[in-house]
């Protein structure tokens, strides 16, 4: 489903970032904008409708207001009536400017809302855009944790009360940070960054059956949480289960999709003794190594290969420099 916005909401959201007046007749805040782009009139002042991307919020720079305003009375009331009998959302008429005589009139006749900033246009562009992506990003509720380790973001999966927000609160009291507990609403801006972040009102608080809600910030300090981090990596706990196939060398990286994005996804098997927090913080740091071009269970691999060859092979990617003096040090030490 497409994300909902009028007008009216639009104003509200932008606040002090972007000072707004509607101007001419207070008609249409409640008219849905539907489309994630802004774009200038252009060509359509000068008649050509063909293209017209009506359904964008339409910005009167200087140069539209100058064209117009240089234009005979009536064909720039002509021009002026075929735009604003299209259903656009709003104009914004940017640099404070006057608007072009009959202007106000026409686009109240159309029930269409006009908006003054004082902002230059390209300054305007600047603000409105990512504004209007955030807004029309795909967007899903997720159930898990989200904690930033080592500055990778791990999102926790696994079935109800199989430790998950115990897990994450025992990265923050090692000086990870919470992102969010039970309840993440994750983002896609672009094509392949995920951005996740809590509730506005259940941010920061933890669940911890047996002892109810807590509040982490309170508890921990400020710098033990974050207002959101990307998801670079799914944690997923389950039971531990001896007759299941568990990848023992990560050669086989399993992946997971969330809003048409693969993300890393580990298994972890859960038993009785098993230190969920470090291997949580193993995973982060071997995210970072394999982000940095090296990756440990290839790199294995292929020394393993080489030695089943009988030669010495190419060394390994990431084989640091310093191999050669190692292998002389570890025969050399008779302790």
């Amino acid at each position: 489903m497409k994300p909902r916005l009028t007008v009216r909401q639009l104003v509200d959201r932008l606040g002090t970032s972007v000072p707004l007046e509607q101007i001419g007749d207070p008609v249409g805040l409640d008219r849905q904008v539907t489309s994630p782009e802004a774009a200038s009139p252009g060509l359509v002042l000068s008649g050509y409708f063909n293209r017209f991307p009506h359904e964008r919020i339409q910005v009167f720079g200087e140069t539209e207001v100058t064209y117009l305003n240089s234009r005979e009375p009536d064909v720039r009331r002509a021009t002026l009536e075929a735009f604003f009998s299209h259903p656009i959302p709003c104009a914004f008429i940017t640099k404070g400017q006057e608007p072009p005589a009959g202007f106000l009139e026409l686009a109240g006749r159309g029930g269409v809302p006009v908006l003054r900033t004082p902002i230059k246009t390209a300054e305007f562009y600047r603000l409105i855009k990512p504004f209007l992506a955030e807004e029309f990003a795909p967007t899903a509720t997720l159930h898990g944790s989200l904690a930033d380790v080592f500055g990778v973001g791990l999102f926790f999966t696994g079935p109800s009360g199989i430790g998950k927000s115990e897990c994450v609160l025992d990265l923050v009291e090692r000086g990870h940070r919470l992102v969010a507990d039970d309840l993440v609403i994750v983002k896609r801006r672009g094509n392949d960054v995920l951005i996740g972040k809590g509730h506005e009102l259940q941010r920061h608080y933890m669940e911890i059956r047996g002892i109810g809600l807590i509040d982490i910030p309170a508890i921990f300090g400020i710098r033990a949480v974050r207002q959101q981090k990307r998801l670079e990596v799914v944690v997923h706990l389950e039971e531990w289960n001896q007759d299941a196939v568990v990848d023992r060398t990560g050669l086989d990286g399993e992946t997971h999709t969330i809003l048409d994005v693969e993300l890393p996804k580990i298994r972890v098997p859960l038993n009785p003794g098993k230190n969920i927090t470090v291997i949580a913080e193993v995973i982060a740091m071997n995210h970072l190594l394999r982000y940095s071009g090296v990756n440990p269970a290839e790199a294995f691999n292929q020394r393993l290969m080489a030695r089943m060859r009988g030669d010495g092979g190419p060394p390994p990617a990431g084989a640091s420099v310093a191999q050669a003096d190692l292998r002389r040090y570890l025969q050399e030490d008779d302790e």
